[in-house]
C-alpha cells in the first residue's frame, strides 16, 4: 500500500490520507525505503489518538444504534476498525473517496460501508465490477464478489449500474447475459432467470444493447450468435459479460485474468454506493491500487 502512495503523490493524482498508527506507518516507510513524509506526503488519522474520536463513536452509535451497537461497542469498534474509520471520514466530509480491502474479504468491509455510508439512492443492491484487458479487447465482468444468486430484479439493476460506469468512462455499454443456455435452449432455473432480467432491460433501459441468455463464445463471436439467434438485439463484441451467480463471476474473472490478461485487472469497483469508495482485494498489486485511486478520485469529481 505504501509504495502506491508513493505513486499517487508522485503522479499527483490525490493527496492520501492513512488510518493507522503513525510510529508503524513511519516504520515501515523506512523499511521500505521509500520517499515519505507525514504531513509534507500524506496526513494520518492516527488511532490511537484523534481528536475527532468522540465525534466518530457518537456518530457511529446514533447511525447504527439500532443495528446492536451500543455506546461500548461503538467505541470499542471505532478504535480497532480502520474501514469504519475511513468510512465516517468519508460521510463527515473529511474525505473526498476512500481505497479499502487489502487485507480481509469484500464482505468484512461491505458491513461497514453499508452501515455508514450506505447505498445511493434507489439502489437496493450494491455489486462489483472488474475489467481485464484481454488481448485484442477489454471486458468488464459482473458480479464478481459480493451477490452469492442474484435475483433476476437484481441482475437488472446491477447490469444498469455497471452500464452506467461504462458511460462514465467514455465506452458504449454492449452486454451479454451469460448462462448455461444458448436463447432458450435450456428451463433451467438460473437461465429463467436470465430470460427474465433480459425483459427487465428491455423495459427499463430501451436503448441499452443487450441479449441474453448466451454462451460466453456468443459474447464475442457475433457471426456465431447471429446464426444461432439472427435477430439477436446485440451488434459486435460484447464488452459487459453479467453473470447468473457469484461463482460463476468470480471464477471466470480469476481464471481469464490469470491465463489472458497477465495479472493486468481494474477493480473491484463497488457499484450502488452512495459515496466514492471501492473495496479492492488482497491480491492487488501496486499499479492495481494506483489505478483504482484515479479511478475513486474521477469519481469523487463527477456528478452522482
Amino acid at each position: 500500500m505504501l509504495r502506491a502512495v508513493r505513486v499517487v503523490i508522485d503522479e499527483q493524482l490525490a493527496r492520501p490520507i492513512l488510518v493507522g498508527r503513525p510510529a508503524v506507518i513511519a516504520q515501515r516507510v523506512e523499511r521500505f525505503g521509500l520517499r515519505l513524509q507525514e504531513g509534507r506526503d500524506f496526513d494520518v488519522v492516527n488511532t490511537d489518538n484523534d481528536e475527532r474520536y468522540r465525534d466518530f463513536w457518537q456518530s457511529y452509535q446514533q447511525i447504527a444504534g439500532r443495528k446492536g451497537i451500543t455506546p461500548p461497542f461503538a467505541k470499542i469498534e471505532m478504535r480497532r476498525r480502520l474501514t469504519l474509520i475511513s468510512a465516517m471520514m468519508l460521510h463527515k466530509g473529511e474525505a473526498d473517496g476512500m481505497i479499502c480491502g487489502t487485507w480481509g474479504n469484500t464482505h468484512l468491509h461491505l458491513h461497514y460501508i453499508d452501515q455508514v455510508i450506505g447505498k445511493r439512492p434507489g439502489a437496493k443492491v450494491y455489486a462489483a465490477m472488474n475489467g481485464l484487458i484481454l488481448p485484442g479487447r477489454q471486458v468488464m465482468l459482473v458480479d464478481t464478489h459480493i451477490n452469492l444468486d442474484p435475483s433476476a430484479e437484481d441482475l437488472a439493476e446491477i447490469t444498469l449500474m455497471a452500464a452506467e460506469e461504462l458511460r462514465r468512462f467514455g465506452i458504449t455499454p454492449k452486454v451479454a447475459l451469460l448462462s448455461h443456455s444458448n436463447f432458450g435452449s435450456s428451463n433451467a432455473p438460473s437461465a429463467l432467470k436470465m430470460r427474465q432480467a433480459l425483459e427487465l432491460l428491455h423495459q427499463r433501459d430501451p436503448g441499452l444493447e443487450v441479449d441474453g441468455e448466451m454462451h460466453g463464445d456468443c459474447a464475442f463471436d457475433a457471426g456465431l450468435r447471429a446464426s444461432l439467434l439472427p435477430q439477436t438485439t446485440l451488434s459486435g463484441e460484447a464488452n459487459l459479460l453479467v453473470f447468473p451467480g457469484l461463482d460463476a463471476a468470480n471464477i471466470a474473472y480469476n481464471l481469464l485474468k490469470t491465463t489472458a490478461s497477465n495479472n493486468v485487472a481494474i477493480g473491484p469497483m463497488l457499484l450502488g454506493a452512495a459515496k466514492p469508495v471501492n473495496i479492492l482485494t488482497a491480491s492487488s498489486t501496486v499499479r492495481r491500487i494506483v489505478n483504482m485511486t484515479a479511478l475513486t478520485v474521477m469519481d469523487a469529481n463527477s456528478t452522482r
